[in-house]
C-alpha cells in the first residue's frame, strides 16, 4: 500500500507543481470573465439595488449595439490601434536591423538595457510623464518647439493633438517591445544563409524579404495580437494624462465601459460590453494567426 502511495506521488509529482498556478489562473482569470458573462444577462445597476438582479436575456448586448456613444469609442479605439501599431512596428524593425548589425557589441548592450526601461514603466506612470511633457505652460515639448521657432500647442486641450499625445506615449513605451521582438526572430537567421544572401545581393530590402521575414513573422504575429489586445483594455495612461477628454477626443473603448460601470453604475451593460470586447479581441487573434503568422521551414 506504501508503495503504490509513493508511486503515485511521483507520477503525479508535475500535477502538484501545476496546481497553484492553475488555481490562481482560475481565481483571478476565469472566475471574473464567468461573473462578468452572468451579469451581462442581468439588470445590475449599482446605484439601484432596490431593483434587483433581474435575467434580462441579450437585452444589454441589444442596448451596446444600440448605444452610438459606445461605438464611436470603440471606432476611436481602432483607429488608436491604426496609428500608433504601425509606427511601432516600423521602428521597432529598424532598431532591431540596427542591433543585429554586427560591430558596436558593448554599444548594442547598453542600447538593449535601454530598451527595457520604457517596458518597466507602469502605464499611469506614462501617463503622468505625458502630462508633464505636454503641459501647456511649462511642458518640455511646447519648451523644445519654441527654440525651433515652432508655434506652441494646446497639447492636451486640444482634441487632435491630445490625441497625437497619448499616441506619441504608446509609441514611446512599446516600441522597445517590439525591436526586442523583432531582434530575438532575427538571431534565429542561420548565419551562413544571411552571409550567402548578403554576398548574392546588395540590397538590404531583398535580403529582409527573402531571408529574414519568414524568422521575423512569428514574433510580427505575437505582436500584433499582444499589442492589439493592449490597445483595446488600454485605461491607465489615457486616464491619468487625460482622462478620455477634452470632450471624448481620447475616450477609448475601455474609457466607456469604465464610465459606464463606475459613474452610471450599470454594471450589467458595463459586462456585456466587455464581453463583446473580449470576443473581438479574439476575432482578431484569430485573423492575425491565418493572415500573418508561419512556420519557419
Amino acid at each position: 500500500m506504501a508503495r503504490n502511495r509513493h508511486h503515485w506521488t511521483i507520477r503525479y509529482t508535475h500535477i502538484w507543481f501545476l496546481a497553484p498556478a492553475v488555481l490562481a489562473l482560475l481565481i483571478i482569470g476565469l472566475y471574473p470573465m464567468l461573473v462578468a458573462v452572468v451579469t451581462s444577462f442581468r439588470h445590475y445597476n449599482l446605484a439601484k439595488p432596490m431593483e434587483g438582479r433581474g435575467f434580462v436575456g441579450f437585452d444589454n448586448y441589444l442596448a451596446v449595439l444600440s448605444d452610438s456613444s459606445f461605438i464611436d469609442s470603440l471606432l476611436r479605439t481602432f483607429g488608436f490601434l491604426l496609428y500608433v501599431l504601425p509606427v511601432e512596428i516600423i521602428l521597432g524593425l529598424i532598431t532591431a536591423l540596427m542591433l543585429h548589425k554586427p560591430g558596436w557589441s558593448v554599444l548594442r548592450v547598453i542600447t538593449r538595457l535601454g530598451l527595457v526601461i520604457p517596458l518597466a514603466t507602469t502605464y499611469a506612470v506614462v501617463g503622468l510623464i505625458g502630462r508633464l511633457l505636454f503641459n501647456n505652460d511649462f511642458g518640455v515639448v511646447n519648451d523644445l518647439m519654441s527654440r525651433i521657432g515652432l508655434p506652441a500647442q494646446q497639447w492636451l486641450a486640444d482634441p487632435t493633438f491630445a490625441f497625437i499625445a497619448i499616441g506619441l506615449m504608446d509609441i514611446w513605451q512599446w516600441t522597445p517591445f517590439c525591436a526586442l521582438v523583432l531582434l530575438a526572430g532575427l538571431s534565429m537567421v542561420p548565419g551562413e544563409i544571411e552571409e550567402a544572401a548578403r554576398l548574392e545581393t546588395r540590397s538590404a530590402w531583398r535580403v529582409l524579404q527573402h531571408v529574414q521575414l519568414p524568422f521575423l513573422l512569428p514574433g510580427l504575429t505575437a505582436i500584433l495580437i499582444l499589442r492589439t489586445a493592449d490597445i483595446l483594455k488600454l485605461f491607465d495612461m489615457v486616464f491619468v494624462m487625460t482622462r478620455g477628454g477634452p470632450g471624448s477626443a481620447t475616450e477609448l473603448v475601455s474609457i466607456y465601459i469604465q464610465r459606464i460601470g463606475f459613474r452610471v453604475f450599470d454594471q450589467g451593460v458595463a459586462s456585456a460590453q466587455a464581453i463583446l470586447l473580449l470576443i473581438v479581441t479574439i476575432l482578431l487573434s484569430r485573423l492575425y494567426i491565418k493572415l500573418v503568422y508561419r512556420e519557419v521551414a
